[in-house]
């Protein structure tokens, strides 16, 4: 047994071998290129810094240690893409300012990283639609720090199909170009938390419960390891990097100073919550009216034990110890979302249009309209974009390829927009007829480049090609593309026999293109013949 070969961990004898082909000057890349890992090997005091990533570092240092917005001024910034959510905004505003305010001590101080600091990690709840994540995405534009957005339902418990929750931490390094100092102090933002608390018809789903065991210890405090152990390059890459700088990569990050914010709709939690307040207030002579319970927002009134029963673990929600409830959208806020908001739907709507040179004047009637129903839809500022792709979907269809440039849109519009179309292309007909004479010029010019024929259409062929586009809802160039797409074949027969170069295209031939163009052949050949007998 003496004489045995020790065995390796498969990973370990990969490290072995690696390392003694580095040493041996030996390359492991087959797939060719002539590229040697030991070529260009430096020792640590011959290494060179990388000047890019060494000027992000300082251009990020110079951010935070720059950053001198208040609360108000981050919730000012706010206002200008999301409406509403008043207390979503003071929460998140003054959570980033003191994380940047923590951070910056800690830069300009580093002893204090070894301190216990009770991070005030975020909960944001609230109805899809009402502008969580938009918030969180325009609050990444300002932030100097690392910033990483993730939804929880990809992550899952080891040994389950999924993400592993260390991979936020991970990619936080990566968007700090790999600068761990700059990670830990960064910012993970993760969506549709509720997703990993709901119950199973047999309790709790096992997976779920899982993420979140391994969700609070980063919220915590812990140390990630920043090699996964599936990632044989990144395993491959720190041995190379060993070789290059004589020092080991640094192998974790510890995530005491990330702050983590995390929203999800919770749909049924309100509904828990109000149960709750009346079991509570049944016996005691309170009473609510119906009416205020249907305006009341109930999640304003959730506790830490409504989330335990929707399905939290105890230890975990308590790792999230700032909640804010974001409100339910009414019509005037979605009105106001339409008018007013930067990054409005309605102004992508009108950049569509604006790309075929088609202004839209759209009436508040019609935005009253368009409000109201995509409240009915119950998906917050998404049913917006629902309810103007049913109004504009067709006019988006037809319009380009008509020669109209403005039209305004009403109230009729959104509640009939197919009526209200056809009323439009009846009324602009004769321009319509204009628009489709020009296709008519355009596909002969583009027929005479390609094949070297003149197709010379008459009065009787271009009103011809017009009415049939108008009674068949077809473009021009599809119906001259039909109707000859063999010509330039029988016309090179043609102009082979004769000489021939134009030819007239009149009302008969667009509507028995083939026959005349046989007969043509035929004709051409007796030509050819009755030349050669003289």
């Amino acid at each position: 047994m003496s004489q045995d070969k020790e065995q390796l961990d498969p990973m370990e004898e990969l490290k072995k071998n690696l390392d003694q082909a580095f040493k041996q000057g030996k390359s492991f890349f087959p797939m060719g290129g002539g590229f040697n890992p030991q070529s260009g090997i430096s020792s640590p005091s011959e290494k060179k810094k990388d000047p890019e990533v060494d000027e992000g570092r300082e251009e990020a240092l110079k951010r935070i240690h720059g950053f001198n917005l208040k609360p108000k001024e981050i919730r000012d910034y706010l206002d200008r893409f999301v409406i509403q959510q008043t207390e979503a905004k003071k929460v998140i505003s003054v959570a980033i300012c003191d994380h940047f305010n923590h951070v910056r001590r800690c830069l300009e101080n580093p002893d204090l990283k070894e301190r216990d600091y009770a991070k005030q990690n975020v909960i944001l709840l609230g109805p899809t639609g009402v502008g969580k994540t938009y918030l969180m995405r325009n609050v990444a534009k300002l932030i100097g720090v690392p910033f990483v957005k993730a939804d929880a339902t990809k992550f899952s418990e080891t040994g389950y199909v999924g993400g592993d929750v260390d991979d936020l931490v991970r990619d936080l390094v990566k968007n700090a170009n790999g600068d761990i100092d700059l990670a830990q102090y960064g910012i993970v933002y993760i969506d549709e938390i509720d997703k990993i608390a709901q119950r199973g018809e047999h309790g709790r789903d096992v997976s779920g419960r899982g993420v979140q065991i391994n969700l609070l210890k980063l919220m915590e405090e812990t140390d990630v390891n920043l090699q996964s152990q599936t990632d044989l390059i990144g395993q491959m890459q720190a041995m190379m990097d060993f070789q290059q700088t004589g020092k080991p990569r640094q192998k974790t990050i510890n995530t005491r100073h990330i702050l983590f914010i995390v929203s999800g709709a919770f749909d049924k939690l309100g509904e828990s919550v109000k149960k709750r307040l009346a079991t509570t207030t049944m016996g005691f002579g309170a009473s609510r009216k119906s009416e205020e319970e249907e305006s009341e927002d109930f999640l304003n009134e959730v506790e830490t034990r409504d989330f335990i029963d929707y399905g939290f673990e105890p230890e975990f929600i308590g790792r999230l110890p700032v909640r804010v409830a974001c409100q339910h959208l009414l019509p005037e806020d979605l009105l106001q979302i339409l008018t007013s908001s930067e990054g409005s739907i309605l102004a992508q709507y009108l950049a569509d249009f604006d790309g075929y040179s088609i202004k839209l004047d759209v009436s508040e009637e019609a935005l009253e309209k368009v409000s109201r129903r995509a409240h009915k839809e119950k998906t917050g500022a998404r049913g917006l974009m629902t309810v103007l792709e049913s109004v504009f979907r067709d006019f988006k269809f037809e319009l380009p390829s008509t020669g109209i440039k403005q039209f305004k849109v009403t109230g009729d519009t959104v509640d009939d927009p197919s009526s209200d179309l056809k009323k439009l292309l009846r009324e602009n007909i004769s321009e319509q007829r204009s628009v489709l004479m020009s296709e008519v010029t355009t596909y002969g010019q583009r027929f005479e480049n390609q094949h070297g024929f003149t197709l010379d259409f008459d009065e009787g062929a271009v009103l011809a090609l017009v009415e049939e586009s108008l009674d068949t809802d077809k473009t021009i160039r599809a119906l001259c593309e039909l109707k000859f797409r063999d010509f330039h074949h029988g016309l090179t027969l043609i102009s082979r026999n004769t000489g021939q170069t134009i030819f007239p295209i009149t009302g008969s031939v667009v509507k028995n293109a083939e026959k005349e163009l046989s007969d043509w052949v035929v004709n051409s050949y007796r030509q050819q013949s009755e030349a050669e007998s003289e």
